[in-house]
């Protein structure tokens, strides 16, 4: 990641460095903070949200569930959002809207709102997982099982529920693995440390369900959708770990990892050990909705608006 000029804090641009808060902030010590990661591709028409109004609205359902205050709405920080890849003329981007409990007591349970922070970064990334994108990438089942339901609201994307990915990649990352995937309390298949799973056999795309401790990702959703499209057959259900090691092709979703095939699932190849044709046929149904060759039947695109903002920092 390369950083840019300008960071999106509490209303105003202000230069990367000068974008800080204070060590008592609540989200330092508590993790009561909620964000999104969403990206802006360079399209013929110009640079593109990718479902921004889709990351805004579960941004805010995030919030809600925490009792943190955006205060501000979601056509304002979707304006927000255009202004920071603005005033970084940046014509492609991941960008990181997070909105957290800043400076103020340390009670666990602190309810004042005075002070939330809400900040936009815009910054240059890559693949997630590198070169992987196209050869794909070597994955193994962790250690370490998702919470279980009632104990972390899995949907909500808090940033307190990315310690139990963190556990999962640094254990994938220690034996030589790309990525990790974890099983639920249950004992089966979840989702990876940031990404969202499917296994393609028979000829049939199959996923976990939203009830087993996954984050209901926007990615996950567009392949479900695109692989209707296609024609695809798509089964939302259980499956157990040993699906992965049976399956044709196994790919994960997301954001950052946006579709990434999986040749290996503990050291065992997947079919031939290549991205297979399905998962080829679904990465360029998706990437084409950013060069134009995909229609965008779902109105998923965003454009930059020219209109700029003179709001900055002094």
């Amino acid at each position: 990641m390369k950083s840019t000029e300008f960071i999106w804090h509490n209303g105003i641009l202000k230069p990367w460095k000068e974008a800080t808060v204070h060590v008592t902030a609540h989200a330092l010590h508590y993790g009561s903070s909620v964000f999104e990661g969403q990206r802006v591709y360079a399209t013929p028409e110009g640079p593109q949200y990718f479902r921004l109004a889709d990351h805004t609205r579960r941004l805010f359902e995030s919030a809600k569930v925490y009792e943190i205050s955006v205060g501000y709405t979601e056509a304002e920080i979707n304006a927000a959002c255009n202004e920071v890849i603005r005033a970084n003329k940046m014509t492609s981007a991941y960008v990181r809207p997070i909105v957290f409990r800043g400076e103020g007591p340390l009670g666990v349970t602190r309810d004042d709102d005075s002070s939330i922070d809400v900040c936009i970064i815009a910054m240059d990334w890559g693949a997630y997982l590198g070169d992987a994108l196209e050869k794909g990438a070597d994955i193994c089942v962790s250690s370490w099982h998702r919470t279980a339901p009632n104990t972390l609201p899995s949907w909500v994307k808090a940033s307190g529920n990315y310690l139990s990915s963190q556990l999962i990649g640094f254990e994938a990352k220690r034996h030589g693995y790309h990525e990790g995937v974890a099983l639920g309390c249950n004992g089966l298949l979840s989702e990876g440390a940031g990404e969202n799973v499917f296994i393609i056999r028979d000829g049939k795309v199959r996923t976990p369900a939203t009830s087993a401790s996954i984050l209901a990702g926007i990615t996950r959703d567009t392949v479900i959708t695109l692989a209707g499209k296609l024609g695809f057959t798509v089964e939302e259900r259980d499956l157990p770990r040993e699906a992965l090691y049976s399956a044709d092709e196994v790919f994960m979703v997301g954001t950052a990892a946006e579709i990434t095939p999986v040749r290996s699932v503990d050291r065992k190849p997947v079919g031939n050990g290549k991205p297979g044709p399905m998962t080829k046929a679904l990465q360029k149904a998706f990437f084409g909705l950013f060069d134009g060759t995909t229609k965008d039947e779902w109105g998923w695109l965003t454009p930059i608006d020219a209109s700029v903002s003179k709001k900055t920092a002094a």
